[in-house]
């Protein structure tokens, strides 16, 4: 079990905190609630606890280690879109109320043409949230998916009025990767390897692009995908990001608990202006991160739902932000108390009908938020 904690903190506390945790995570193996996992906690920037559990595939045998890759999926909405975006509102290049048709001319006199950025990052663009495009596009030449797909970006109907409704949307991110290529002159994941993960020293946060090469990474498996008939492996378990060759703006992002908390406290510093390279300009991510009204989501992240929410009941509702991701994995920040807790899991290996994530995520924050306090 790997630990760390200034000498200055209760070491009894730390202990509470191993044995409580620790013992929900086993069970949690046990009940084949996710085949294998990771979990990080930090506190004040401290990592208070950091272990890892169970199997990476069942078939091999291989364990999950502190230096597991998971397949991140919608964690790169946040963790990767969303902060190119914020880059971009940074140089310069992009503002929030931008309409698309001023960025992107294909959009020009379509329904589409008024729908600003703040739209597609609160998920209120009037898109539908997902279509199966990798049904027709993976049929054609890799050269040609690119233009094949946002052609369908731009044929795509609205489903409801621009700026009246929040509906959790895919295709809104593909279009938001489609913008940040468009103003960068580069691919989503050129751009955030070289403007910001690169900038940090992050090295285990990165899209595998299938078309050139597969880091060499222990990965934790995903599904045995039935359109695919493999066990996925270091391959991205989103099939529209995976005919794209690996890089979607939805999803494609695959990382470390380490790395992903790297990320996340350098957005927690700049929160508290407590950065001295402006990675992140801290008035940026205090907008991202402002709650309006009773909505469920900020700017490109979740905040936590009324009720049932996946962080628990102990989080503050209106000073925390996070993500889930559709193969099990998570991060809640409470920025005001500066907690980070990291879940990463395969809970889709070996099949996506294992839903028993959707019980056990309230009940190990629940968990970690009575030791902390």
């Amino acid at each position: 079990m790997v630990c760390y904690l200034p000498k200055s903190k209760s070491r009894f506390k730390l202990e509470m905190i191993m044995n409580s945790v620790d013992v929900l995570m086993r069970q949690a193996i046990i009940e084949k609630i996710f085949p294998g996992a990771q979990l990080l906690i930090s506190h004040e920037g401290t990592i208070l606890f950091n272990e890892a559990y169970g199997l990476a595939n069942i078939y091999t045998g291989q364990i999950v280690k502190r230096n597991t890759v998971f397949d991140l999926a919608s964690l790169t909405k946040p963790l990767a879109t969303t902060l190119a975006v914020m880059r971009l509102i940074q140089q310069g290049k992009l503002r929030l109320d931008h309409p698309l048709s001023s960025v992107i001319s294909d959009f020009n006199n379509t329904p589409k043409a008024d729908i600003q950025i703040s739209h597609l990052l609160y998920h209120s663009s009037g898109l539908p949230d997902y279509r199966p495009y990798y049904l027709d596009i993976g049929r054609l030449p890799v050269e040609l998916r690119k233009d094949a797909l946002r052609k369908r970006l731009i044929a795509e109907p609205l489903i409801s009025e621009i700026g009246k409704k929040m509906l959790y949307s895919d295709i809104g991110f593909m279009t938001l990767e489609w913008v940040i290529e468009q103003l960068s002159g580069r691919k989503l994941n050129r751009f955030v390897k070289e403007q910001i993960y690169d900038d940090l020293g992050i090295e285990n946060l990165f899209f595998i692009n299938q078309d050139h090469y597969v880091p060499d990474f222990d990965y934790a498996a995903t599904e045995l995908c039935p359109w695919r008939q493999m066990v996925l492996n270091g391959a991205v378990h989103d099939d529209n990001a995976y005919v794209m060759g690996g890089v979607g703006g939805h999803a494609g992002l695959f990382g470390t608990a380490e790395s992903v908390h790297r990320i996340v406290l350098e957005l927690l510093k700049a929160f508290h202006g407590h950065i001295k390279d402006q990675s992140f300009r801290p008035d940026l991510v205090r907008l991202f991160f402002k709650k309006i009204d009773s909505n469920e989501r900020v700017l490109g992240f979740d905040v936590p739902s009324h009720v049932g929410s996946s962080c628990g009941d102990l989080f503050a509702r209106d000073t925390t932000v996070g993500h889930l991701g559709f193969t099990g994995t998570s991060f809640w920040m409470d920025l005001q108390q500066q907690v980070i807790v990291i879940l990463l899991t395969n809970r889709i290996h070996p099949s996506r009908n294992n839903d028993q994530i959707k019980k056990f995520r309230p009940l190990i924050h629940n968990m970690v938020m009575k030791q902390l306090r």
